[in-house]
């Protein structure tokens, strides 16, 4: 009688977290297969932050959304979105309560690191031809050499014309590629340390080696690229001014492991999150509160620009709909709720030394929450109140959604931010929380399938909260 009297008491006292497979059944097991099915598919078109805007416009219309217009009517139930000059995007449904009641809000963002061309990219060197590349947001360089890569994103030309370039994905197109030094003569860069290997200056993508065969100037090989790309595209250099082209990895969304339970990709930061909260608003019907999905732009940079989380473009869009409702900004603002939907760092047993283990999120442990994020002294963190995390507590059991606790790293070990920090200077609650993930910042990173699932029904539960 003791023994069984102490095992309900500890389970009572004591906190321990479980793995999702040993809660969910086989039904709820399948549902999560074929979410993250769908994840797949949107993040192997969803290469860039234009490419993510583009694919959530098209998914978001199917469901009935509108492109909102300013002075539109709305009532509760509509569904409307707005696009934030084709690299952000924000959706909303109209709620049943008013917006002086606040709204529930999830702020992901959709741009990954990877390699932006310079102005003047464009050069050749001992018949080879290249691309100069200024790399976006926190890469480590050594990781993206002898990786094949691909270029997306647009070229706007002198008439004003706009041309769409996607080119190394697919099998039959080429994809393009940073050299390294071979072992045998890497003597002296393997001294160097890992940050000084390879240099940003290095990043040269190879694109071409024929020179122009009857051509009889300088730079034949650069000339037969440019003449292909004029052919292809109707680009010359000149156009490279006015042009915003992305490299990334050339590298298919796999399932990873004998069980299939993970999945490697380029881009689950932040886009594991950002598909989370797209698809669970376009679940929403007529929530209580009005739901509101922010994708996001220019987080990896300092969430800066006119389509990053620091914009006023936000204010622009609630200021909208609360003027349909005659309800002032702040008011809205100072009673919404906001989930920071952003990766986590998951533990990672091979490197130990950087997490502290009782409090690192950790692969098929669920949803991650962080109440602080930031660096050393909480430096750059908005750090949610413990009623705010208390509230999510309570809304993620009520919708038996798996989640845990963690954050980044050891205290003096390093450290990172999200967009919750802009959010809270908003006077909107918000806390962080979204899918732990291995390998962060890597060309190739990877998630488990039940941390996304957990993700998305745990948005899902904020969304329909009454």
């Amino acid at each position: 009688m003791a023994e069984n009297t102490f095992k309900e008491e500890r389970e009572k006292l004591f906190y321990e977290q479980k793995n999702v497979r040993d809660i969910i059944d086989d039904a709820e097991m399948k549902l999560s297969d074929a979410y993250c099915e769908r994840y797949k598919a949107f993040l192997g078109k969803a290469r860039t932050e234009r490419e993510a805007v583009a694919e959530g416009i098209a998914l978001a219309e199917a469901k009935g959304f509108r492109a909102y217009e300013p002075g539109m009517a709305l009532a509760a139930g509509d569904k409307v979105y707005k696009s934030v000059r084709g690299k952000a995007l924000m959706l909303a449904v109209i709620g049943r309560e008013p917006l002086s009641k606040g709204a529930t809000i999830a702020a992901a963002h959709v741009d990954s690191p990877r390699l932006d061309l310079k102005q003047v990219p464009v050069y050749e060197d001992s018949e080879v031809a290249f691309l100069k590349t200024h790399y976006y947001g926190g890469i480590r360089k050594y990781q993206w050499v002898t990786i094949p890569l691909s270029l997306h994103g647009v070229v706007v030309l002198k008439n004003g014309e706009t041309v769409n370039v996607t080119i190394g994905d697919r099998e039959d197109e080429p994809s393009f590629i940073i050299t390294d030094l071979l072992p045998h003569l890497a003597k002296e860069q393997a001294k160097k340390p890992l940050a000084e290997a390879i240099t940003g200056e290095a990043l040269n993508i190879v694109i071409g080696s024929l020179p122009e065969k009857d051509d009889d100037g300088k730079d034949r090989v650069k000339f037969h690229t440019l003449r292909i790309l004029n052919e292809k595209y109707g680009i010359t250099e000149a156009d490279f001014l006015s042009a915003e082209l992305e490299a990334v990895p050339a590298i298919p969304v796999r399932d990873i492991g004998f069980d299939r339970s993970l999945i490697g990709g380029y881009g689950h930061d932040d886009r594991v999150c950002a598909y989370a909260e797209l698809e669970a608003i376009l679940s929403v019907d007529k929530p209580a509160k009005t739901a509101v999905c922010i994708l996001a732009d220019k987080e990896e940079i300092g969430s800066e620009g006119v389509s990053g989380m620091q914009s006023e473009a936000f204010e622009t869009f609630m200021t909208d709909l609360c003027d349909s409702q005659n309800v002032p900004l702040r008011r809205c603002f100072e009673n919404s709720f906001c989930i920071s939907a952003d990766v986590t760092n998951a533990f990672d047993p091979t490197y130990p030394e950087v997490s502290d283990k009782r409090n690192n999120a950790r692969i098929n442990y669920g949803v991650g929450i962080a109440k602080f994020t930031g660096a050393r002294g909480k430096s750059g963190s908005n750090d949610a109140s413990a009623e705010v995390v208390g509230k999510i507590r309570r809304v993620f059991a009520d919708a038996n959604v798996v989640w845990q606790t963690g954050e980044l790293g050891k205290v003096d070990e390093g450290g990172g931010g999200t967009v919750a920090m802009y959010m809270s200077k908003r006077n909107i609650d918000t806390i962080d929380a979204g899918v732990p993930v291995l390998s962060m910042h890597a060309p190739y990173e990877i998630v488990a399938k039940l941390d996304c699932w957990m993700t998305y029904k745990g948005i899902r539960a904020m969304y329909n909260a009454e």
